[in-house]
């Protein structure tokens, strides 16, 4: 008689796909919705994948608020050190990046090139972390006798929606230069291909950046686009290659506090995609005046 309860052959087992968290205040929380989704790329699942809510964004906001005045009062070298590790720790997860670009649709040549270009631009801000000041701030002329001086400040809070096209190179282009001058960041993770900045955050966890310098989500764009654009703890938006009509929804909510909007449409492969402008994009100027003394005839001084 034939056996009823035989195991079942490979081809009939039910695939364990695995569930991806987001990463906030240092943690790797799932969202407090409960809910998921499944990223499709060439007919397979990627994985169960958490649809971040508004309050997922609200934690995310207060994490990166409550860190931001420790880090951007660290030294210019430490913030250098720190983002050297990132890149030193990327390259040693290169070949996971590699098989989760592969897994994400991306040809194998394209993927080495964004791999070792993401652990070079990492290095690159690494640089310019104590150096940006010295191009980009001024001692200015004045008629009155007074030292007057320009310098940058990072701006706060920085919401930074990741590249759908370039999910790892268009991630790492947009955290260095926003964390380098003492900024933090949250990060929305590409819809499509999110595994890069998943694995990014396991990375950044082990980095030596304090938690809640930064935060990514998963989600849609579409559903979180208003919540963090009304946050009135965001400082600045900085989007790439979103379409016009959600940009222009993005710069309007955005309106109601004065707050910063800067939209690239940038093909980070190119050696223009690595500036220290980039850097000033979300930093403010702030000019000092400082009286000089004067000596009069007789000596004294005024």
């Amino acid at each position: 008689m034939e056996e009823s309860n035989k195991n079942p052959s490979k081809s009939e087992r039910l695939e364990v796909l695995k569930t991806y968290k987001m990463y906030i205040d240092g943690k790797f929380p799932r969202t407090e919705s409960a809910r998921y989704y499944q990223p499709i790329v060439n007919g397979s699942s990627l994985g169960n994948v958490c649809l971040a809510s508004r309050k997922d964004v609200r934690n995310a906001v207060v994490a990166a608020r409550s860190a931001q005045a420790a880090w951007a009062r660290r030294t210019a070298y430490n913030r250098a050190q720190i983002l050297y590790r990132i890149a030193e720790m990327l390259e040693g997860r290169s070949q996971q990046f590699l098989d989760e670009l592969a897994r994400q649709g991306v040809d194998k040549v394209t993927a080495e090139k964004q791999v070792a270009e993401s652990i070079d631009r990492l290095i690159y801000y690494a640089g310019w972390c104590d150096k940006y000041q010295q191009v980009f701030s001024s001692v200015n002329p004045v008629a009155s006798s007074h030292f007057n001086f320009s310098t940058l400040e990072p701006v706060g809070v920085v919401f930074t929606v990741a590249s759908r096209t370039c999910p790892l190179l268009g991630l790492v282009s947009l955290i260095a230069p926003v964390i380098a001058s003492g900024n933090t960041c949250v990060v929305l993770a590409s819809e499509t291909c999110p595994l890069s900045a998943i694995t990014f955050a396991e990375v950044l966890a082990t980095s030596d950046v304090p938690r809640g310098v930064v935060n990514i989500l998963t989600g849609r764009i579409e559903e979180l686009s208003e919540h963090f654009s009304r946050h009135l703890d965001v400082n600045a938006i900085a989007c790439d290659r979103l379409d016009s009509e959600l940009i222009t929804k993005i710069q309007e909510f955005a309106s109601e506090n004065i707050k910063r909007v800067k939209t690239y449409h940038q093909d980070w492969s190119t050696d223009a995609a690595a500036s220290p402008y980039f850097i000033q994009d979300f930093c403010e100027v702030k000019t000092t005046w400082h009286p000089i003394e004067q000596i009069t005839e007789s000596g004294a001084s005024y």
